[in-house]
This record gives structure tokens, C-alpha cells and sequence, in this order.
């Protein structure tokens, strides 16, 4: 600490205090021969000491109000500052030029605040004359103010430029939003002012491009209904064979669009589908729902191909009448139904048995190229088992019972084949006395 504060004395000693000495002895002697009162004043020691001090601390304020000169200084960043590139868009394509750079201003708080006021043309560079290849660039920027410090990051870029070629492409559509449409409307079709487009760019780029799409957007429509609806100015995008969407210029940027939408409805009926077993010696006897039928909406044709909509119920171990209020499942391909919610008052029976015989045994799912026969008379017709109320058993009609066998999974040769009954009248239970059939598979 004692060297430090010694070589802060010589230091002021040194560079302050004598040389400020010998220019006051100087001066002195200047006035030496007219006044002695003077001299005397100057030659005290202590009149010397006081002049010394208030020299140094004038040049004290000197160096201290350079150094908050030096020191006043700030910075601000100017963020994505857009870059321009000048060159020949109609002959080349540039590659490696960034979209915008970050601009850093150092300077005295006044300064910033003018550049920042005053108009600029921004950050560009120029490419004129360059040829096809791989560049070092500079970037500029056009506001200049001698009072400010700029740095641009980056400030040098490496760029690629290419020649510029064309083709042409087929034009397709994608529709977006489409859950946003209204759910008893579909659209139906859509139809392109133009069916094919020019895309331009580097050869290599356009060599990725799969397709070109006009981006249908469904948030687009206004006051959406069934009816032909135009979309002006729908933009196109290019992709490659992975969805990927490929940088390329597009001759036109957008198309119309003439959006046909339809609302396909159709009123179908309601069928009751009871799943499990009831309590022992239970049986349904009525099945009443709230409604018989409903409207569907969807595309024309899931809705032509429709005729009824299931309705499930859980009447596992049911040995007493119930409400069962029901959520209706849409099928696939139907977008709204008429109703969501039904009501099914199910009433409950002591269970009978019917038998019905000699019902036929029916085929399905036979390859065309072979031809089925029954072993025996026993194996062509079998004993059906029918149990329900009796209230429906007394006026059930054996032709609205069908036996069957599924030959799907078989071929050539003989097989015992599990038997199958189903009937028209869900409240009823179907089973077959026997079991298993024995059949023949020749080729045809």
C-alpha cells in the first residue's frame, strides 16, 4: 500500500507539481526587475503550494470532463433488420443470404436517438455482377452517421448463386379446416381457375417438387352454405414426396377457387341392438325407443350406402323393466345426426322356448370359383332353438329365421362347419340344435 501511494506521489510530483514550479519561477523572473513585492510573494513556499493546487485541479477538471466524454458512450440493438440483395431475379437464384441481421449502434444516447428517427433504406448487398458459384459478401447499411459506431451481425456472408430455370406442373388442391365447416354441410368439389403452374428456381430444387397444391382454407368462407362458393387469391405451396414444403417461386402465387358445397342428408331408421345375457329365464319383451328415426348428414355416399343406425344397450343380468338413455354413435362418414341422445324403455319378460324345424342351411362367403354341397339331408336343414316372451314367440314367422354357414376361411375338400342363426326380431335369442354341419368344397 506504501508503494502505491508513494508512486501516486512521485507520479503528481513528477508530472504536476514541478513542472507547474518551474514555469511560476519563470514568470517570476520575468517581473523580477519590477516588482520585488511580487517576487517576494511568489518566492514563499506556501504562495507557490497554493498556486500549485489550483493549477492541478484545473487540469484535473480537464482530464475528468474528456473522460466522461470517453466514457458517455451506449448501445442499442437494432433487431431483424430485413436485407435486400440487388442482382437479376429474372436470370439467377441466391442462396445463404440471411432474411434479416441484428444492427448494434454505439454512440452518445442524442446520436441513437437521431439514427433511429431518421429514414434508412436498410441492410442490402450487392450482387450485381457476380456469376453462378459461391460468394463472400458484404453487407452495408445505408444509414451513415459519422457520430455513430455500426455493426452489422453478420456482417459478411457466404452466398450461392445459381442459374434460375422453369417448368411446368400439374396443379392439385388440398382443403384445410375442413372439421371447422359446418358439420351438415360437405364439400363436394372444387374447381381450379388454372390446372397447371410454372415453378422457377435452381434446377436442383425443382427436381424435390411432388406436387403443387392450392391451400384451400375452410376459415376463408364466408357465411358458409350449400351452394357454389368463390375463394379469391388462394395461395399455392410446392412439396416434395414427404410433405416437405419446397422453396420455389410459383408462376402464378394464387388462383381462384369455385368450392361447391352440399348438405347430404338422408332419414334412416332406428335399429335397437340389446348386447348380453339377461338374469336366467329372463326375456325382453317390448323395446320402445323415443324415437324410430333420424337424419343423417355426411358425404353422398356413406349416406346413399346407410340404412339404419344402431343403437347398443347393456341389458347384461336385466331381470326388471328400465330406461336406458342412450349417446348415438355417428358412423364413419357421418358428420351430424339429426339427434345425439335417445330414450329406450325396455320391458322384461319370463322367458319361453320355441323350436323351428327343418329351416334351411344357407351359404355365405363362398369363393366363386367353387361350389358347396351337404353331406347328408342332416347336414342341409337344421332344429332352430328360439327363446323370448312368448307373446312374440306365438306370432313369429319361421321364414324371419335364417341359418347359415361361413365358407370364407375354406377350400377344396370336406369340412365340419360351425352353424349360425340370426332372425329379424332383436327381443328374441337364436341358436341352433345342431352345431356343426358337414359339407363338400369342389371346384367348379
Amino acid at each position: 500500500m506504501k508503494k502505491i501511494i508513494r508512486s501516486i506521489g512521485s507520479f503528481f510530483d513528477k508530472w504536476l507539481i514541478t513542472p507547474i514550479t518551474k514555469l511560476i519561477l519563470k514568470i517570476t523572473s520575468i517581473f523580477k526587475n519590477n516588482s520585488k513585492s511580487l517576487e517576494r510573494t511568489f518566492n514563499k513556499k506556501s504562495t507557490l503550494i497554493v498556486i500549485s493546487l489550483i493549477l492541478a485541479f484545473g487540469v484535473f477538471i480537464l482530464i475528468d470532463r474528456e473522460s466522461n466524454v470517453m466514457i458517455d458512450q451506449y448501445a442499442e440493438v437494432l433487431y431483424k433488420q430485413p436485407v435486400s440483395a440487388i442482382y437479376n431475379e429474372e436470370l439467377y437464384v441466391v442462396e445463404g443470404l440471411p432474411k434479416s441481421v441484428d444492427i448494434t449502434l454505439v454512440g452518445q444516447k442524442r446520436h441513437i436517438f437521431l439514427a433511429k428517427q431518421s429514414p434508412s433504406k436498410g441492410v442490402s448487398v450487392d450482387l450485381t455482377g457476380l456469376k453462378p458459384g459461391n460468394h463472400k459478401v458484404t453487407l452495408k447499411y445505408s444509414q451513415r452517421l459519422a457520430s455513430l459506431d455500426y455493426r452489422l451481425d453478420p456482417s459478411t456472408v457466404t452466398v450461392t448463386i445459381y442459374e434460375k430455370t422453369s417448368e411446368t406442373k400439374a396443379l392439385t388442391y388440398d382443403v384445410l379446416h375442413k372439421d371447422n365447416l359446418d358439420s351438415k354441410l360437405y364439400i363436394k368439389n372444387v374447381e381450379l381457375d388454372r390446372d397447371d403452374v410454372i415453378i422457377k428456381g435452381a434446377a436442383y430444387k425443382l427436381k424435390k417438387v411432388a406436387s403443387v397444391r392450392a391451400l384451400v382454407d375452410v376459415d376463408e368462407f364466408v357465411n358458409a352454405k350449400a351452394g357454389d362458393m368463390i375463394l379469391k387469391d388462394v395461395p399455392l405451396v410446392a412439396y416434395d414426396t414427404d410433405g416437405n414444403v419446397i422453396d420455389v417461386e410459383i408462376v402464378p402465387k394464387s388462383v381462384d377457387a369455385n368450392v361447391t358445397i352440399t348438405s347430404p342428408s338422408k332419414e334412416v331408421p332406428i335399429r335397437i341392438v340389446p348386447k348380453g345375457n339377461l338374469a336366467f329365464g329372463k326375456a325382453i319383451k317390448t323395446l320402445t325407443p323415443s324415437i324410430s328415426t333420424i337424419k343423417v348428414y355426411g358425404d353422398e355416399k356413406t349416406i346413399e350406402d346407410i340404412e339404419y343406425i344402431p343403437v347398443t344397450i347393456d341389458v347384461k343380468g336385466l331381470d326388471s323393466d328400465k330406461d336406458f338413455n342412450v349417446t348415438i354413435k355417428k358412423p364413419t362418414g357421418i358428420t351430424e345426426l339429426s339427434q345425439n341422445t335417445i330414450n329406450i324403455k325396455v320391458g322384461i319378460d319370463d322367458s319361453k322356448t320355441q323350436e323351428f324345424n327343418n329351416i334351411s342351411v344357407a351359404t355365405e362367403n363362398l369363393n366363386d370359383k367353387y361350389k358347396v354341397q351337404a353331406l347328408s339331408e342332416n347336414d342341409s336343414r337344421v332344429t332352430v332353438v328360439v327363446k323370448g316372451s312368448q307373446d312374440i314367440l306365438s306370432s313369429i314367422d319361421a321364414s324371419t329365421i335364417k341359418a347359415y354357414i361361413d365358407l370364407e376361411k375354406y377350400g377344396v375338400g370336406e369340412h365340419e362347419v360351425p352353424v349360425k342363426v340370426t332372425g329379424s326380431d332383436v327381443r328374441l335369442s337364436y341358436s341352433s340344435k345342431t352345431k356343426k354341419v358337414k359339407v363338400r368344397i369342389t371346384e367348379k
